[in-house]
């Protein structure tokens, strides 16, 4: 009996709930790429692909919370509280959990100006959520910068995947608006 040590369940929990959170968002993404200025995809109500964006980004940031908490948590490597929000601030690979700090940050933006949406301006709102196109590449780079699980392999394969899906929404929206 190998027995799993709860430092063990947190480094699997961690990865797993962060490779989650990646197609999570790059789903939220995706769909907040297609949907055209009337907040419409073809043969979709409205109300239909609003809910789909909120309910999956909802899930996305509540995987996101436990990736966060069970990676601070994870004895293996030294993610301290500060790290979570302020960019370089963790000894533990620097630049690429900074990033995830960055993208984080940039997500608390856009969920603040989301709860406040019935209070803020149509404008402010729209230029804050413009942020989502800085957030996704930053979450992306902080998955596979900083976990070596999403550098080969079937996880490489699924990260590449999420860019193509980006990249070919982006291509679809491109299109439509030429």
């Amino acid at each position: 009996m190998s027995g799993i040590t709860s430092g063990t369940a947190l480094w699997y929990a961690s990865r797993a709930t962060g490779i989650v959170c990646l197609v999570l968002l790059t789903a939220v993404m995706v769909l907040g790429i297609m949907v055209n200025r009337q907040g419409r995809l073809p043969g979709l109500p409205r109300f239909a692909v609003t809910g789909l964006h909120r309910n999956l980004s909802l899930l996305a940031v509540g995987f996101l919370a436990v990736h966060v908490v069970t990676a601070i948590a994870d004895p293996f490597v030294t993610i301290g509280l500060a790290a979570v929000v302020v960019p370089l601030a963790s000894p533990y690979r620097s630049l690429w959990i900074g990033l995830g700090a960055v993208s984080l940050d940039l997500m608390l933006a856009l969920i603040v100006t989301s709860l406040a949406r019935a209070r803020i301006s149509r404008r402010l709102w729209r230029g804050v959520h413009w942020l989502a196109y800085a957030s996704w590449p930053a979450a992306l780079a902080h998955s596979i910068g900083s976990s070596s699980d999403l550098q080969r392999g079937p996880l490489l394969a699924l990260a590449s995947g999420c860019t193509l899906a980006v990249a070919g929404a982006v291509g679809w929206r491109a299109a439509g608006a030429a």
